[in-house]
């Protein structure tokens, strides 16, 4: 069981000012590693060595299994790829919407396939195996044995304690000799990536029939008793209490709370029908705009055999038509890693949740699912199929880590990819975390990477009411504290004690403010210092698990041979719905607009500061929102108090608890089709990491 930790004092020293040097930034962003000098023959890559590396963590060295490596390389020309992501996804620029085809944007910026031959025969040489490369040749991902990379990088692999788990990583900074180095962005070495991915993953708690019962191990972040009742909203929840199929149908009786003793019951799950009468597309819907024409991509790890006719059912059940669904992952002969990303089984409920809210709300688009070989390199190389190929519109993304303590090679390695996706004119939606500010998990508040990159659209979570009629009745922020009812009163003070979750958002240490979020995010939330940064989330969707979204999934029952069991109807949150959702509901602007959006967020800051009506803003109600729930499994008995935001809180336009607020599709979709008129020249919105002007990267001088 964990408390809630309320420090509201931020991390110091982790955003570097401009003009700082490449070398300064990278230390100070990520912190300084442990470094040996290079032999003059060599190259030195310290971006690639994680902040948690410290003899203090250290624990060992790994056993004597494969390990896997990513080799990020050079692109042709990189300050002009980030030039034509902005150029093509800003309003008003003459360039704007004019996107290259995957295969000019390859021929054009990606790697040259001598430089990725001389990669790869240099792993091959050293001992280790290729696992695949994208069409795009930015990288290379590889296996070995710890020695191997000994050998071929100049560094130890060892083991260090984080975050609860045992991961491998770089002791020193690892080095490639120079006529490879020369061709080398950055290096991701050891399966720290593999195991710390996982954060805001929806893993199977308690479903309809009670299976497979969470464990406080896989609800990092969030407070959970002996039984697992208490759960963080990415997992399913029911009670003995009765639910509700909408808000305020059933009553309880807890003791006085907010000047009252009786609560709603909290929601068994809403349905399909109810999503999109809640988000106010029937109307568009009647008049044929229902995602017809637009292509949504969804990318997780594994891949579960029964999603096309588990989803299939649920939507001729709930009245909603059948999937056009296009399924590209890795076979399950690729899979690896599965012990460490939490098996295809707990991916399976996520995968299946993504499929199903993104086709609730956008019926009509096609979908297509790329799942990866494991939860590190296999992400990047599944969502490489999608861009190198030009196979979606748009991307929900639905994974992340927890803070941006990311080596910042990584870093690098996958902005060119979301580049590469802006340049061509894909939207990339990546979930914002489930921690809240993630105090929870650091004793201050942070903002995670991916979402925060300024390349992405960061969806945050929300809190939402339906009522008998279908109508939102209100809108909050998604954030969850509960307090145990024992002998008739309150184990602690409300609103409690027990953390259950919340979406995440806050103000990057890595990221300058991007331009257009100028004139929308207040000063107050931007600056750190005098420097002004990247703030998320962009927008938000339903992320509550407990006024969450209802599911029909076959449970996988064998991680190795993917059995699975009968249908189940579970009910799941987190800001991997939100996602997912946000990505369905852009899939109807861009239909009915008649305008491919690409990466979204010069446009929706564009039309927030315009005071264009396509944003429903978030504010606080006027009352405390409070639930009741009772676990399946013990009995217990909680108020759930909602909008708690730790240190993220609610205002009247953009906020870092919501952004700048959810969709308002019909409005929304009215002001897409006009913008954009005029050729004006913006001023570019990338400012690098450190205030240095577009292109400043943190970049290793080689």
């Amino acid at each position: 069981m964990r408390t809630i930790t309320r420090s509201t004092k931020r991390a110091r020293g982790r955003l570097v000012i401009a003009g700082a040097s490449a070398l300064s930034l990278a230390l100070v962003g990520f912190g300084a590693a442990t470094a040996s000098a290079a032999p003059s023959s060599r190259t030195a890559f310290p971006g690639s060595v994680p902040a948690f590396v410290s003899s203090a963590n250290d624990s060992g060295t790994p056993a004597d299994t494969t390990e896997e490596g990513e080799i990020y390389l050079n692109l042709k020309d990189e300050l002009g790829a980030q030039q034509l992501a902005t150029a093509v996804s800003t309003p008003g620029n003459k360039s704007y919407g004019k996107y290259l085809s995957p295969q000019a944007w390859i021929k054009k910026y990606a790697p040259s396939r001598s430089d990725l031959a001389a990669v790869e025969k240099y792993l091959t040489d050293q001992g280790f195996t290729i696992t695949d490369t994208p069409a795009s040749r930015e990288y290379v991902a590889f296996r070995g044995t710890p020695d191997l990379f000994g050998d071929a990088f100049g560094t130890e692999l060892r083991n260090y304690k984080v975050a609860g788990t045992t991961v491998s990583a770089p002791s020193t900074a690892p080095s490639l000799p120079n006529s490879i180095a020369s061709k080398v962005l950055g290096l991701d070495l050891g399966n720290s990536r593999v195991k710390l991915t996982q954060t805001y993953h929806s893993h199977p708690g308690q479903g309809a029939a009670g299976v497979k019962a969470a464990t406080s191990k896989k609800l990092k972040g969030s407070a959970v008793d002996s039984s697992g009742e208490v759960k963080k909203a990415s997992q399913s929840t029911t009670s003995t209490e009765q639910c509700s199929t909408y808000y305020g149908q059933y009553q309880a009786t807890r003791p006085e709370a907010y000047g009252k003793t009786s609560f709603p019951t909290f929601i068994c799950g809403y349905l399909p029908g109810q999503l999109r009468s809640a988000a106010g597309v029937n109307g568009l819907a009647r008049a044929g705009v229902d995602g017809k024409g637009v292509t949504i991509g969804i990318v997780d790890a594994y891949d579960s055999p029964t999603a096309l006719s588990d989803t299939n059912t649920y939507m001729k059940q709930t009245g909603t038509a059948r999937l056009k669904y296009t399924d590209i992952s890795y076979p399950a002969s690729a899979f690896s890693d599965q012990a460490a990303c939490q098996e295809p089984s707990g991916w399976q409920t996520e995968q299946t949740m993504d499929i199903q809210a993104a086709h609730s709300v956008a019926p009509g688009a096609k979908i297509v699912y790329s799942g990866g070989y494991n939860c590190g390199a296999g992400l990047d190389l599944a969502l490489s199929k999608i861009v190198d190929h030009g196979l979606a519109d748009l991307v929900s993304n639905s994974y992340g880590g927890t803070g941006e303590n990311v080596p910042s090679d990584v870093v690098q390695g996958s902005l060119n990819i979301q580049i590469q996706a802006a340049g061509e004119g894909i939207g990339l939606y990546f979930s914002s975390g489930d921690d809240g500010d993630d105090s929870i998990d650091f004793g201050y508040p942070a903002a995670n990477f991916y979402a925060t990159s300024p390349f992405v659209t960061a969806v945050g979570g929300t809190t939402e009411y339906i009522n008998a009629r279908g109508k939102d009745t209100t809108v909050a922020g998604w954030g969850d504290i509960l307090d145990q009812v024992v002998g008739g009163a309150y184990t602690a003070s409300l609103p409690g004690d027990l953390y259950g979750g919340g979406g995440g958002g806050g103000i990057s240490t890595l990221f300058a403010q991007p331009a257009y979020q100028k004139g929308v995010v207040p000063t107050s939330l931007s600056g750190i210092g005098t420097a002004a940064a990247r703030v998320i989330p962009d927008v938000s969707d339903l992320a509550d698990a407990y006024t969450g979204f209802q599911i029909a999934v076959s449970p996988i029952t064998d991680d190795t041979t993917l059995a699975t069991g009968p249908l189940e109807y579970q009910t799941w949150g987190g800001t991997s719905l939100a996602s997912p959702l946000v990505a369905g509901k852009m899939a109807l602007v861009q239909q009915a607009s008649h305008r491919k959006i690409g990466f979204a967020n010069p446009l929706l800051y564009q039309q927030a500061k315009s005071g264009a009506k396509g944003f429903n803003d978030v504010t606080n109600p006027s009352t405390t929102l409070a639930m009741a729930y009772t676990g399946i499994t013990s009995g217990k008995t909680y108020l759930l108090t909602q909008n708690q935001g730790l240190s993220l809180q609610l205002t009247k336009g953009y906020d870092d608890f919501t952004g700048i607020g959810t969709l308002n599709v019909p409005q929304l979709s009215k002001g897409v089709a006009t913008s954009g008129k005029g050729h004006k020249k913006p001023d570019p919105w990338f400012h690098g990491y450190g205030h240095g002007g577009p292109g400043k990267y943190f970049r290793h001088k080689h």
